[in-house]
């Protein structure tokens, strides 16, 4: 609960489904009598019981809000995953949040649950028993699957009590999906004798089945009859329609209210099971009919209805994302008519050039801020601004990794009263989650749950290409200054100032220039006493010192050995340059005390740029002008050795 208002978060998968889309919608407006907001998360593909595999935006399920949740929903059978239905009761353990199941079974948790078995054996029956077919045969789901070997169970008892014998010859496995079904079914076509049904574990296969048979010359329901189970919507447009069992998910969210409403006022809320319906057609002989067709023909118009150009354009931002130079600008091209309503969050280390992003471990806890809002976008599109400057830069850490926290905690809760559920989905790219988006549309329209996953690729291709080509910046950037800068004082080497210096000559001709040379004093008497690391510090000090004293626009370089100079176009007071050099060394000298002096005697050179300018005689005339300041200075030791003597 937050600021009175109630949150239960739902777990899920494919909000674009219209199936899913429709049981968000009606347990949303359930919700609302209650003052509960519906938080949904989701993932935009299945994991199909792969529990080996862990794409990263799963993520989403590590950022729920745990300890200000009323209650988490979990669709198993969306998810197909129970290691993360696992993971997320888990945690929702810890802080005390009751869990409710739907299309599933956990230990501790409500279990809101059609009756599959029950809805399959009506199926089996009515092929076997009402069209008496006499040689079925049945297309199965994932091997070892629960749900699958639950319906294989299924059809073999009902055909033992009709007396037709049942073997594994008898059985195919179409994985719940097209491609293995319609290899199993190409396989059935090679034997000596067809079977007169095909039993299907779910509509997928149904349809598959039917389209391999027909494709190969056969009649449906004349030839073999064909049924499915699941009541998907894609049933009433098939050729023939495919006879099926109504698991409508309507029927589900209305028990799942019921089950929430019980939870967040502070009663026992018990499992329940929704008995599927029977929904004969013609692929089993029986008479033509749509249910609900009217609303269905609504969905899939509304499902399949698009812009041309709704591609192009999330091209588009990506690669303007892509492109940007900054963070800020990058966050503003995000900026469109089909970006509405969302606010994206992400890791903040992202931005930080000198690691890798991607290839940082997965244990490292995120720095999530807000990137962009596009209320406030909307709002500032004449001047493009994501986010109000000082929330953009600002640098507060955030420790805690969830949807309502760090700086953008106030703008969600916001968001909380607009009446319709906040949809989050992770951000990721090269399969490492770098944050999340919340869409949070006001509206129920279909097309906009089907859009969130494409502009969520979208955003996962712009922002990650935008990290990726930042790195790729600073990694050339590394190797320009590698291959022009001196390593060891960081100043121009040869190659790096004669390329740079030439343009400045074009630009800056006829103006006065400066040559200041400065070379270190007792080099060899530092080296061969206190070693050359020694040395190679004096020489980086006095280097410190030359760069501190120039102005900024100073060209400031090191060729080789002590010797080091500063090119100043302009005018300058060269005697004022070499005083407050060698003041710096008296100071650096008096910090550290070392046990040398770090002191440099320089010269200077004044001439005027033009096409016969030549750096190497402007240096010699300089060193010149330094070797007579060195001679003074030894001449002067000199002096006061003798003097003491």
């Amino acid at each position: 609960m937050i600021n009175g208002k109630k949150l239960a978060a739902l777990c899920t998968s494919r909000i674009y489904d219209p199936q899913i889309h429709g049981f968000i919608k009606n347990l949303n407006e359930h919700l609302k009598e209650e003052n509960c907001t519906l938080l949904v998360f989701t993932i935009n593909s299945d994991i199909y019981w792969d529990e080996g595999l862990k794409p990263a935006e799963t993520y989403i399920y590590d950022i729920l809000p745990y300890d200000e949740l009323d209650c988490v929903m979990i669709m198993d059978e969306k998810i197909k995953s129970h290691t993360i239905a696992t993971n997320i009761i888990n945690r929702s353990r810890e802080y005390d949040v009751p869990v409710i199941v739907i299309d599933g079974h956990y230990e501790g948790t409500t279990c809101i649950n059609f009756d599959y078995a029950q809805g399959f054996e009506a199926m089996v029956r009515h092929i076997i028993e009402d069209h008496h077919a006499k040689d079925p045969h049945m297309m199965a789901g994932l091997p070892n699957n629960y749900f699958s070997d639950q319906r294989i169970d299924i059809f073999k008892k009902v055909l033992a009590e009709n007396n037709i014998p049942c073997d594994d010859s008898r059985i195919s496995y179409g994985d719940f999906w097209a491609d293995p079904t319609i290899e199993a079914t190409l396989k059935l076509l090679k034997r000596d004798h067809l079977p007169d049904a095909i039993i299907c574990a779910n509509d997928i296969m149904a349809l598959n089945v039917s389209d391999v048979l027909k494709s190969a010359g056969y009649s449906i329901p004349k030839d073999i009859i064909v049924s499915g189970f699941d009541g998907f919507d894609e049933i009433f447009f098939a050729t023939p329609k495919i006879s099926s069992v109504s698991c409508d998910t309507v029927h589900l969210s209305e028990a799942t209210a019921r089950a929430v409403k019980k939870i967040i006022n502070g009663e026992e809320a018990s499992d329940e099971y929704i008995v599927p319906y029977l929904m004969p057609n013609e692929s089993c002989g029986c008479p033509d009919k749509t249910w609900h067709g009217q609303t269905i023909l609504s969905r899939f118009n509304d499902s399949f209805y698009r812009h041309q150009d709704d591609i192009r354009i999330l091209y588009n931002i990506s690669s303007s994302m892509e492109t940007s130079l900054t963070p800020w600008d990058m966050a503003t091209s995000i900026h469109n008519h089909k970006t509405k309503h969302i606010l994206n969050v992400v890791d903040w280390k992202m931005f930080n050039t000198e690691k890798y992003y991607f290839s940082t471990p997965e244990t490292e806890k995120k720095d999530l801020r807000i990137l962009n809002d596009a209320d406030f976008a909307e709002e500032h599109r004449f001047d493009r601004q994501p986010l109000p400057r000082k929330l953009f830069y600002d640098k507060t850490v955030n420790e805690k990794e969830s949807v309502f926290a760090g700086n953008y905690r106030e703008r969600m809760i916001e968001l909380l009263n607009t009446g319709f559920p906040l949809i989050f989905i992770a951000l990721d790219y090269m399969n490492k989650p770098m944050g999340f988006t919340c869409f949070f549309y006001r509206d129920y329209m279909i097309t906009n749950y089907s859009k969130a996953a494409s502009v969520t690729t979208a955003l996962n291709m712009g922002i990650g290409g935008f990290v990726n080509m930042q790195y790729q910046r600073y990694l050339l950037d590394k190797m320009d200054s590698m291959y022009t800068h001196d390593p060891l004082t960081g100043l121009y080497n040869r190659i790096g100032f004669n390329v740079t210096f030439e343009k400045a000559i074009k630009e800056n001709k006829g103006k006065p220039a400066t040559v200041i040379m400065s070379d270190l004093d007792g080099l060899k008497y530092i080296n061969d006493n206190f070693g050359h690391a020694e040395g190679d510090r004096a020489i980086s000090e006095v280097a410190t010192a030359l760069v501190a004293a120039c102005p900024d626009h100073a060209f400031s370089a090191r060729f080789g050995g002590d010797e080091l100079f500063a090119v100043i176009i302009g005018e300058c007071d060269a005697p004022a340059i070499i005083k407050k050099i060698d003041d710096l060394l008296v100071e650096f000298n008096k910090e550290t005390k070392l046990p040398y002096q770090v002191m440099t005697s320089s010269g200077a050179f004044n001439t005027v740029l033009n096409d016969n300018f030549n750096i190497i005689e402007a240096i010699k005339v300089a060193d010149k002008e330094m070797y007579q300041v060195k001679d003074a200075k030894r001449a002067q030791r000199l002096a006061g050795r003798n003097l003491s003597h």
